[in-house]
């Protein structure tokens, strides 16, 4: 196995495609005049970019690994070349930890490892510290959460992932959890080089109640949701990358033979919001922008009801493998038939980029996949919207003594090394021998090494986005440079990066939405009913809630550029 993207999803892809499990992504950034600059008083809102500012840590490149490709248009950096352990560099030269005694509270997706294994023995003794885990179950780890945050035990530190942010969990961080600006704001930081070299998005998502509180896994803000398609299968029968709308659906209906079993493609939903510049659907926040002076959301625009319509247009040409359109859950696992050429195209985060590389290559040396670019849906360039720059975050209890607190910044500047560092594998791989071997430059895991070094210390810190795969250099590069292509159409709206928390009485919404989309797009629902749902969406509480975000916008300025 090899690292994938460090990016928000797709570090958690990465998780799924270690054989743990998939999970939805959400998020929540920075108005001091909404929660106020204490712990008191309301707690939605923002920190303005002024007053964020003055809690940010400073940002100083890491100089101990310089990557083979460098990040641009807000890409992952990448490397390319094979490993040699005995080049690998020393990023923590002696260990800040103090022998303390961590308790970290943490999502795993699989079945956790016993306590006192070796690869958590071997990570403490580098770090200096014994952090002992509290895993709990991924897919259920909500309730957990609400329940450990409500009580009086709280753990010394809490994961929290964005897409648990909902209801009271917002307002719990910033009553639960410390302040880490006096050991991270500013120059302070750089006691933990590896923290300062974190990009400055990433520790902007931190803030919550005005305050620095989180430590953040960042990623690429490049929205990460690739059109994979069957390259070897392309090349073979001569189809075209498609460069529009209209020209994807053509491609699809002469690919598609249903007598043959083979369909152009899945459910293409996510690839036509793309295409048709639509607003982003991965967080609230996000789906907001000023048009024409006004704020709108993402579901009262054109290019939403535009999407939806020619997704349908696929579903009704029949072009769709029938798993995506009865809605089976067959259709969540695309791999097997997509290797048996069933589908072309389907659009899935780009870590299966690799993973779907890995699988075939020994049963199915034929078999390559490959990044289709976004394509604008009239064959122009597309606009595409930023995704936010970190959405898994780790918190600190706000009972911790310093002590305790400088232990867990100890362990945050281990895990968040860059790759290419001695401590980057000890986090990412465990124990050369047990956990790992390494041939021709590509490290593999051992059986225990499955077993051992799981989703575990990558979730405290993580360095900056990076894609890393030497046993498919030729995968690495690509996903890299299908970001820089596409980050180069990128756009931020008006609430890019900021850790927003919305009030409870709006929490829930838009969440019908999805499945509206989804019966949609198959003929199950008529475009009547989703204006209708529209309309009364803004009745219901979508109106009041443009005008709270407006306030936030008047008062903090937008991110849109």
């Amino acid at each position: 196995m090899t690292p994938n993207a460090a990016s928000g999803p797709s570090r958690r892809k990465f998780l799924a495609s270690t054989a743990v499990a998939t999970a939805a992504v959400a998020g929540g950034m920075p108005l001091l005049s909404a929660c106020g600059g204490s712990d008191g008083g309301s707690r939605d809102g923002t920190t303005s970019a002024k007053d964020a500012k003055k809690l940010l840590p400073a940002y100083v490149a890491s100089n101990v690994v310089a990557p083979d490709i460098p990040s641009k248009n807000g890409s992952a950096i990448g490397f390319t070349s094979k490993l040699d352990l005995a080049d690998l560099k020393t990023s923590v030269p002696e260990k800040l930890g103090k022998g303390g005694r961590v308790t970290v509270m943490s999502p795993f997706w699989g079945s956790p490892p016993k306590d006192g294994n070796a690869y958590y023995k071997a990570m403490n003794d580098l770090i200096g510290v014994d952090v002992t885990w509290q895993n709990q179950d991924g897919n259920t780890y909500d309730q957990k959460l609400g329940a450990v945050l409500a009580s009086s035990e709280v753990p010394d530190v809490v994961v929290v992932p964005g897409w648990n942010m909902t209801g009271k969990i917002p307002s719990a961080i910033i009553g639960k959890f410390a302040d880490l600006g006096p050991y991270l704001s500013g120059d302070a930081v750089k006691d933990f080089p590896n923290l300062a070299a974190i990009p400055t998005d990433a520790w902007q998502r931190c803030i919550f109640g005005g305050k620095l509180r989180g430590l953040p896994m960042p990623s690429s803000y490049v929205p990460n949701n690739v059109p994979l398609y069957r390259q070897d299968i392309f090349e073979k029968e001569g189809y075209e990358v498609p460069t529009s709308a209209d020209e994807f659906l053509a491609l699809a209906k002469e690919a598609t033979n249903a007598r043959a079993r083979r369909w152009a493609c899945l459910d293409m939903k996510w690839t036509a919001f793309y295409s048709f510049g639509v607003l982003s659907g991965e967080e609230k926040s996000l789906g907001w922008n000023e048009v024409d002076g006004k704020l709108v959301y993402r579901i009262e625009t054109d290019e939403y009801l535009e999407a939806l319509e020619w997704t349908r247009k696929l579903f009704a040409a029949g072009v769709v493998h029938p798993d995506a359109e009865l809605g089976k859950s067959s259709a969540q696992d695309p791999g097997p038939k997509f290797a048996a050429g069933e589908f072309l195209v389907y659009n899935q985060d780009i870590s299966q980029w690799w993973s779907r590389t890995a699988e075939q290559a020994a049963q199915n040396p034929e078999f390559k996949i490959w990044g289709m670019d976004i394509f604008g849906h009239d064959g122009g360039a597309p606009t595409l919207w930023a995704k936010n720059p970190a959405s898994i975050f780790a918190f600190v209890n706000k009972k911790a003594s310093e002590s305790v607190i400088r232990d867990v910044l100890a362990v945050a500047n281990v895990t968040a090394a860059p790759y290419g560092t001695k401590e980057y594998m000890a986090t990412n791989y465990g124990v050369e021998g047990t956990h790992y071997t390494v041939k021709d430059g590509v490290p593999t895991k051992t059986d225990q090494g499955n077993i051992d070094v799981m989703n575990a210390y990558v979730m405290i810190a993580s360095p900056a986005a990076t894609m890393a795969h030497p046993d498919y250099p030729e995968v690495g590069k690509g996903q890299v440079e299908w970001q820089q292509r596409m980050g180069a159409f990128t756009r931020k709206s008006a609430f890019y990066g900021m850790q927003i928390t919305e009030p409870a009485r709006y929490t829930n919404l838009s969440n019908d939405f999805e499945q509206l989309e989804d019966d949609f797009v198959r003929g199950r629902k008529k475009m009547s009913d989703v204006q209708q749902a529209v309309s009364e969406w803004r009745s219901k509480g979508g109106d009041k809630l443009r005008d709270w975000y407006q306030k936030l916008l008047d008062e903090n300025g937008s991110a849109a550029s």
